[in-house]
């Protein structure tokens, strides 16, 4: 009677037999309505009522209770029987508390109200009689399973949402918000406020969610879902989302045999009704591990798999990836509990892992981590299988793919080898080793299509050596060992070819099933091969490529697989001046970490030096900071006091190391080395115990290194003990052995330190480098800083003062030098007893000091230098009247003095003029002409120098000679070339020349010198310092480059420059033999226009040239044919076309990336409108300006049959492929024309039909269908070049847009070259059956241990020989997808005719007529 007792609060016997029926007859589909008054007796029932009926039934729910008490367990049906309590009408009651609480806007207290019902339903269907009684109904245990979901908050806090798993493309991101004044947004606005839960509620709401939980899986204990895969295809689900329910810490025990009133957690409860699900007691196992793996799948995958449609990725928190964890190892338990039977569908979860991955890295990283986790459960002859597999998945399309079989490659290689004896088919055996993935899988990887991948790839190669395994560092090391052996398994893999379908749009249309992936691709490996591609990564066109190519060349040098030469060091030393600058960093932090893995290594030193020192002047901030902390750490840090009876450790060491290197190989850093300082001191780095302990490394014997960061400190900071210096200033003087560097810096030092010194120790070192100098000994730099101190030394507030200090000592020391040369110049055998480094050295003397005091050069002075250029005079004691300066130096009779001699006459000379203005009108004719006839390369490099000083300070004077200067930039000499390329920028840049006349032009010829270090050197100050200044200059200038290049001077405007005939031939690119170079420099040009310019240079050339032309202006004689042809051609260009409608939409193919990205769609959605108003605004200006030029110059050309008429059309054809549906229109008032380019497009058409054809098919005598096979170029993984050993960039070659024609062959060439035989083998065994089914599935390759093909309602395991071991279905049941390419190809067989067949049948069936 307790039970009927606590039946009362239902009022069963108050419910009408009417409204029950019509619950029934429902389904429990809706709530049906009920009398106000019974529903409020009902709804007045507390959780109180509800816990004493489940106590009671929990009585009689047989439980794993004894026999013994079933007499009692049936005695519940007789007692509602004999208490007239209808079964029908209490599930109906119970079924209203459900689907009240279901309802979105329900309470707190009917969401509870309704779980527990719910509870009791599901305790009531596991007593048994409960079907003979008719309380089972299939979509009430549905709905009653799978409440909790509706009952329960998505998101615990303020006002509930109605999901609370956000995805990728939401987050960050407002919805968009409804109109105002619509009936749905009051309904949403009322809901939201009915929908918010205190912590109290939620805690009852949970606490009933527990409850039913609990008691499904009381009744899977039980109650058979044998027969009812539907319900049982519900609970698995029902279980997934409850994993997520609330996060659990800690991992769960599944193997421990579990109570489930000790399961203290929903998740935890969930696994075991999972695991509860595959017993044999709920159906077929293998269905059931389907079910239950494919739930897990999207667990794993962290994403929410909904009924259809993409599934949408969740956001990433701990307790996802706890969830993930446990997940993980739940199915690794059934892989251990029930072996055999779960490792078909081990090997289906891994599958679809890897095939359904996104490309997020860090969805990537942890579904690797999964694959990993998993495939230790396999034993070596399935994981053999699945690496095989995993390898034709590296040959996918799709490129997510091919960068997540990177990812697991490198989980996997963190896992013990396993040897190739544990495998138990001898084929598969090859598979296991770690050579094979990182040779055949990693390595082959960077020549993938995709930059991402080869990136990613490079990049994980470096990572590998880094794993503290031997076989993988030996693996490595046979890819860049000049004694490695080949990797390739014989016969095993050649090109890939994909049996899957390249992108699934539709998700929902891929089952469950074994993902079919077939490849056939080879990989061989040459060491020298390999290393020269990795070389070629650092300079490749995309910049995450060259960071990681970088990152894998460091590596490979840190750890000795390639050698440490000065070629690979400058390598990565010179990517610290990459265009980009994640690159530039990259570059100094792999300089950075290659150093302090070799701190001995003085090349290592240099190369860092080099990469490092020169990125203190980048112009990014972030890059200069990043060096400025590299030479923080490795040297400023590291200046500590120095004891003889201390040894130096490795890092003071390399402190030392590199500031000596500073002071000799490489002194050029030097200005770069001192931005360094002017930051230091402004963040206060030279204290006086800094000073203390720099100077005290002045007596070690890396002084040099010392007396070098002393002379750059000492200016930022005064405070220095002077007498340690000057006691270090006593020691030079009185030593004979100090260096030439060391001796400039103790100079320099000395320099700074002046003003702080007394006027007795002044007057003691100025006598002490008097006396020094007077020598004649000194090196020529030490002479240079000897002169500067002394400058420091005599300077004063006072100017006069300071330029009699000057002139007394100055005067001294020119005295000295003017008696000298004229005992070498005046005397009878002067020159035949001529010391020549001591005539240096007083020349250089001479100059240096003429520039402080001036006054003191006499005119005998400066005769007698000329007279070192020219010829021993016996007049010139007397100082005759000047000869004639029209005349260059070597037109005087020659002397017989050193060609060094001489050179270092011209730079006194230059350095008089300097401060002479009637020197530099005198001598600057003689000047430019010496550069046009003279024959010492010193000398005339040498002028060019001295010619650009005194531009800057008589620029309207050396003006007029600009031209002679340009003139150089085609000298013989590549080094004149070169020193007047880097002379002219510097003077454009500064604006003390302008752009006028031929210079710009002869610039442009330097972009094709035959020296490519030069040709490189003016593209750089052409983009990166002049262009910036003045971003019109090309464009400004292009139009006139096609006269000027062709010689053409019959144009009224453009080529009129003043140029004698020699400037003129030896600038002239005029000829076919010089084509090449002339388009080189347009396409140059071209690159860096913009859409604008572009636009406006095109119509600029119908105006100035073609139209010239029409109206007769220029003569149609063979100069202006050729300058015809020349400008159709130009305007051929691929480059000449607007970017905005030449530019490829969106991505490239095979590069879609798994996520639609909304920014990217906007941009795409913009530049297609652009596209469209750019591409009407072309169409008018071509129809407008351009179509009537054309059509005249036809008729005009045609009467005078000149050759540029093929390049007229050639050049219409390229041009109306943009607009091939619009040609009457264009050229309606030529009708000839018109009939002639459509013509010329459809012959143009065919032949690209033609060549897709001969590209797709194999050509066979027997007439047989070809196989279908993906070409070799399909790949993605690109054909291995035959690389040269030099290490130049690979650039993408340059179309040839010049006739049509031309454009196809070189396709046709380059198809040729791609299309070498390549051994294609179909992995033998494989099933294909024909036919399909309504969803799409992935068929398997045979060959491997494990192959199956199931989905519902569609099951097919085929053995390895193919044949059908279950025959659920029928083998057309079963789809193989293939590319779009197989597929036509199996359709229907190529009728493949050469064109001369076809011509010759058709001229048969004529004369048949």
């Amino acid at each position: 009677m307790e039970l009927i007792s606590a039946l009362k609060f239902l009022k069963l016997h108050q419910v009408p037999e009417a409204w029950v029926d019509a619950v029934w007859n429902s389904e429990f589909t809706e709530r049906q309505p009920l009398d106000d008054t019974i529903e409020e007796q009902l709804t007045a029932s507390g959780d109180e009522a509800f816990r004493n009926l489940y106590e009671c039934l929990l009585t009689y729910a047989a439980d794993g209770q004894s026999v013994s008490s079933v007499g009692t367990l049936q005695n519940i049906w007789a007692i509602l029987v004999e208490d007239r309590v209808s079964v029908k009408s209490l599930v109906a009651v119970l079924s209203f508390f459900v689907l009240t609480g279901k309802d979105k806007v329900a309470d707190t207290q009917q969401r509870v109200s309704s779980l527990h019902a719910a509870s009791l339903y599901l305790l009531l269907l596991g007593i048994p009689g409960s079907i003979a009684n008719k309380v089972f109904h299939e979509v009430l245990l549905d709905t009653c399973s799978d409440l909790s979901s509706h009952c329960w908050p998505h998101d615990s806090g303020k006002k509930r949402k109605r999901d609370g798993l956000k995805t990728s493309q939401t987050e960050g991101k407002r919805s968009k918000p409804q109109q105002k004044g619509t009936p749905d947004m009051e309904v949403d606005e009322e809901e939201e406020e009915e929908l918010y839960f205190s912590g109290v509620d939620l805690l009852k709401i949970r606490d009933a969610v527990f409850l039913l939980v609990q008691t499904l899986l009381r009744l899977l204990q039980t109650f058979s879902l044998k027969g009812r895969p539907q319900s049982a295809s519900n609970c698995t689900q029902i279980f997934s989302k409850l994993l997520y329910f609330e996060p659990v810490l800690g991992h769960f025990n599944f193997a421990a045999v579990q109570d489930i009133t000790k399961l203290r957690s929903v998740p935890e409860m969930a696994f075991h009704g999972l695991q509860l699900l595959c017993s044999p007691k709920h159906g077929n196992q293998r269905e059931s591990l389907r079910r239950v793996f494919h739930c897990l799948l999207y667990v794993i995958l962290m994403m929410n798999k909904g009924n259809r449609g993409k599934p949408p990725l969740l956001v990433i928190s701990q307790a996802i990836l706890s969830t993930r964890d446990q997940a993980i190892h739940f199915v690794c338990h059934l892989v251990d509990e029930l072996k055999q039977l779960a490792l078909p569908f081990l090997h289906i979860l891994l599958q679809h892992i890897c095939f359904q991955m996104v490309e997020k890295s860090e969805f990537r990283i942890h579904g690797a981590q999964a694959v990993g986790m998993l495939t230790s459960e396999m034993t070596s002859t399935d994981y053999a299988c699945f690496i095989k597999w995993l390898f034709n998945l590296s040959r996918h399309s799709k490129m997510v793919c091919r960068l997540f079989s990177v990812d697991v490659v490198m989980v996997l290689l963190e896992q013990p080898e396993r040897r190739p004896g544990e495998c138990k088919e001898p084929d598969l055996a090859c598979f296991l080793p770690h050579k094979f993935l990182i040779q055949s899988m990693l390595f082959a990887q960077q020549m993938d299509e995709s930059p991402t991948v080869q990136g990613h790839a490079l990049s994980c190669l470096a990572q590998c050596l880094e794993l503290p395994s031997l076989d993988v560092t030996r693996a490595i090391h046979d890819l860049f060992s000049a004694t490695g052996t080949q990797t390739l398994l014989d016969g095993e893999t050649t090109e890939g070819i994909l049996t899957s379908q390249p992108t699934q749009k539709t998700y929902h249309s891929l089952p469950f099933r074994t993902v079919e992936i077939s490849s056939t691709e080879s990989f061989g490996c040459d060491a020298r091969e390999n290393t020269t591609l990795l070389l070629q990564h650092v300079k490749d066109s995309k910049t995450n490529v060259r960071k990681s190519a970088l990152q894998a060349l460091m590596s490979l040098m840190k750890h000795a697989v390639i050698p440490m030469s000065w070629e690979n060091l400058t390598t990565l030393s010179e990517r610290c001046r990459d265009p980009a600058v994640s690159v530039r960093k990259k570059a100094l932090q792999c300089m950075g970490d290659l150093l302090v893995a070799k701190p001995d290594c003085s090349m290592v030193q240099k190369a860092w030096l080099q990469g490092v020192v020169p990125a203190l002047a980048d112009s990014e901030n972030s890059v200069q900071d990043k060096a400025l902390e590299a030479l923080d750490q490795l040297v400023l840090s590291q200046v500590k006091p120095y004891s003889a009876s201390c040894h130096l450790d490795i890092s003071q060491k390399l402190t030392w190391d590199l500031l000596c290197l500073l002071c000799h190989k490489c002194q050029n850093l030097s200005p770069y080395f001192s931005r360094a300082f002017t930051i230091w001191s402004k963040q206060d780095k030279f204290t006086p115990t800094f000073i203390t302990n720099l100077i005290s490394h002045t007596k070690a014997d890396h002084a040099e290194g010392a007396w070098l960061f002393l002379s750059k400190a000492v200016v930022l900071s005064p405070r220095l003990p002077y007498g340690k210096i000057l006691e270090a200033w006593d020691n030079m003087i009185s030593s004979k052995d100090e260096n030439v560097t060391t001796c400039c810096h103790i100079l320099s030092v000395m320099g700074n330190i002046a003003a702080y010194l007394n006027e007795d120790t002044k007057d003691r070192i100025v006598d002490d480098l008097m006396s020094w100098l007077k020598t004649f000994n000194l090196a020529l730099e030490v002479i240079s800083a000897a002169v500067e101190t002394l400058y420091h030394l005599g300077r004063s507030d006072d100017i006069k003062q300071t330029q009699a200090f000057l002139n007394q000592h100055g005067g001294e020391l020119l005295s000295l030098c003017e008696g000298y040369l004229s005992s070498v110049i005046l005397t009878e055998k002067g020159a035949e007893n001529l010391n020549e480094e001591l005539m240096v050295k007083h020349l250089h003397t001479l100059g240096v000091v003429s520039l402080h005091c001036p006054a003191e050069v006499g005119k005998k002075t400066v005769l007698l230098v000329e007279s070192v250029l020219t010829i021993h005079s016996d007049k010139l004691a007397e100082c005759p009247e000047e000869l004639p300066a029209s005349l260059p130096l070597s037109q005087f009779k020659a002397n017989s003095l050193p060609s060094r001699v001489k050179a270092h006459a011209v730079i006194t000379l230059g350095k008089l003029c300097l401060q002479h203005e009637e020197l530099v009108q005198k001598y600057l004719p003689v000047f430019a002409r010496e550069l046009e006839v003279g024959t010492d390369v010193a000398v005339r490099n040498n002028l060019v120098v001295i010619m650009c000083d005194l531009c800057v300070r008589y620029t309207t004077i050396v003006d007029h000679y600009i031209p002679n200067i340009s003139a150089c930039l085609r000298d013989d000499e590549a080094v004149i070339r070169e020193q007047t390329l880097i002379m002219l920028t510097n003077l454009l840049q500064e604006d003390f020349v302008k752009w006028k006349g031929s210079l710009f032009f002869r610039f442009m010829v330097v972009l094709v010198d035959p020296v490519p270090v030069i040709s490189s050197l003016c593209e750089y100050c052409l983009l990166h310092l002049l262009l910036k200044k003045n971003p019109e200059m090309f464009s400004q200038h292009f139009i006139e480059c096609i006269f000027f290049f062709n010689s053409y001077t019959k144009h009224k405007s453009y080529n009129k420059f003043p140029q004698s005939e020699s400037e003129k031939l030896k600038f002239s690119l005029k000829g076919v033999q010089y084509r090449e170079k002339r388009f080189q420099i347009y396409r140059f040009l071209l690159e860096h226009f913009t859409d604008a310019q572009r636009f406006h240079i095109t119509n600029k050339i119908s105006q100035t040239v073609l139209a010239c032309f029409v109206d007769k202006e220029l003569p149609l004689d063979a100069d202006g044919a050729e300058m015809l042809s020349e400008t159709f051609n130009i305007l051929s260009l691929k480059e000449m076309k607007l970017q905005a409608i030449s530019a490829p939409a969106g991505v490239m193919a095979g590069e879609e990336t798994e996520e639609e990205n909304m920014a990217t769609m906007a941009k795409a959605v913009v530049q297609a409108a652009q596209k469209k108003v750019v591409s009407q605004v072309q169409k008018k200006a071509f129809i407008e300006n351009t179509v009537p030029l054309i059509i005249s110059l036809k008729i005009l050309l045609e009467q005078k049959r000149s050759p540029a008429l093929r390049d007229l059309m050639t050049y219409l054809q390229v041009t109306m492929q943009d607009y091939r549906n619009e040609v009457t229109e264009f050229f309606s008032g030529d009708e000839q024309l018109m009939a002639e380019l459509e013509f010329a497009l459809r012959t143009a058409e065919k032949e690209r039909e033609m060549e897709e054809q001969m590209d797709t098919c194999t050509l066979t005598g027997d007439g047989k269908t070809p196989t279908a096979q993906v070409s070799v170029q399909d790949s993605p993984i690109r054909c291995r070049p035959l690389l040269s050993v030099s290490c130049a960039t690979p650039q993408p070659p340059r179309p040839s847009c010049l006739s049509l024609g031309q454009s196809q062959t070189v396709r046709r060439t380059n198809r040729s070259r791609q299309e070498e035989p390549v051994k294609l083998i179909t992995l033998e065994g494989t099933v294909i059956p024909q036919g399909g089914v309504n969803d799409r599935a992935i068929s398997t390759p045979k060959g491997g241990s494990v192959n199956l093909t199931f989905d519902e309602g569609v099951s097919a395991i085929f053995s390895d020989q193919g044949t059908i071991l279950t025959g659920l279905v029928r083998e057309t049941d079963v789809l193989n997808v293939q590319p779009n390419e197989q597929q036509a190809s199996r359709l229907r067989q190529w009728n493949v005719q050469s064109p001369l067949c076809k011509k010759k049948i058709k001229k048969i069936k004529n004369l048949a007529k």
